[in-house]
């Protein structure tokens, strides 16, 4: 097929090029207006303000299938959260609607249902109307609810590591104690590439999940243990210093620790993995085995 692909330049986006093109299919591949020229796979797209079906009709032209894989951590004027994450996706998704083009693979997260955070909140009404035009038989789309992607070019998976090489770590109390259960950045891309050839025809919300959940700490520990260092000494950064912390990051706006990133990964992020091994037709990746898989 031939697919646009959003956010292509990004860490899941690039991992994700890379599978559809050795899957065998042709991708258009969404890049910011700020690239001065552009490659004929290249599509110039800016999510900061291409806020109608209008500036998306010319892009759909001879278009099979869209994924959005765009996204944000936190609201900037450069890049508004709530027009990554909301308004130009469902602008999108009613262009793909009057395009005909009704497969639409929306990467979302897991863990946003009850959430107070912007993030949380932009990602589901971006899902809502999804599935809204689903229910209309105008789309067909899959919408993947990754918990924590681990791998190569990843921002928070570079943190991750950084963090498993220090011999002694200041945690915040709530994000060491918060269950997650990482998922490789490969299998988050074989799933998108089995919704886009054998399983074509699924549709619906799938979690995406690594085979088993643990606990923040316990997942910087692995990851220390699987880079051969020895254990690490922790400390819990005490409930106030990480309070004030993070609202200090909140008057720094190039910071990704603010006080939604305090809220989102202070919150437990663990799912079903049935639905992505059905997907992958095995296991996925043991957060053991991450190091060796997908830090490359």
């Amino acid at each position: 097929m031939n697919i646009l692909l959003t956010g292509s330049t990004g860490f899941i986006g690039h991992t994700l090029k890379t599978a559809l093109l050795e899957a065998g299919h042709t991708v258009q591949c969404g890049v910011s207006p700020r690239q001065q020229s552009l490659r004929a796979d290249q599509v110039s797209m800016d999510f900061a303000h291409d806020t109608t079906a209008a500036a998306w009709l010319p892009r759909l032209q001879g278009i099979d299938a869209v994924v959005n894989a765009v996204g944000v951590l936190r609201d900037t004027r450069a890049r508004p959260i709530r027009a990554v994450h909301q308004d130009t996706p469902i602008a999108l998704f009613d262009a793909c609607a009057q395009a005909g083009v009704q497969r639409v693979v929306q990467i979302s997260a897991l863990g946003i249902d009850g959430s107070p955070t912007q993030y949380a909140r932009t990602k589901l009404a971006a899902e809502a109307h999804l599935q809204a035009l689903a229910a209309q038989h105008a789309l067909q789309p899959a919408i993947l609810r990754p918990s924590v992607v681990f791998g190569k070019g990843g921002d928070s998976s570079a943190l991750f590591m950084n963090l498993a090489r220090l011999p002694l770590a200041l945690f915040p109390g709530p994000v060491l104690d918060a269950r997650v259960q990482p998922v490789s950045v490969h299998d988050l891309a074989a799933v998108v590439v089995a919704l886009l050839g054998p399983a074509l025809a699924r549709t619906g919300t799938i979690e995406c999940t690594g085979p088993e959940s643990l606990t923040m700490g316990a997942f910087i520990a692995s990851l220390r243990q699987q880079t051969g260092h020895s254990p690490a000494r922790v400390l819990r950064l005490p409930a106030l210093l990480t309070q004030m912390s993070a609202r200090m990051g909140d008057l720094v706006p190039a910071s990704p620790w603010c006080s939604e990133t305090l809220a989102m990964l202070g919150s437990d992020n663990v799912g079903n993995p049935a639905q992505l091994e059905q997907l992958l037709g095995r296991k996925g990746v043991h957060y053991s085995q991450l190091v060796a898989t997908a830090w490359r």
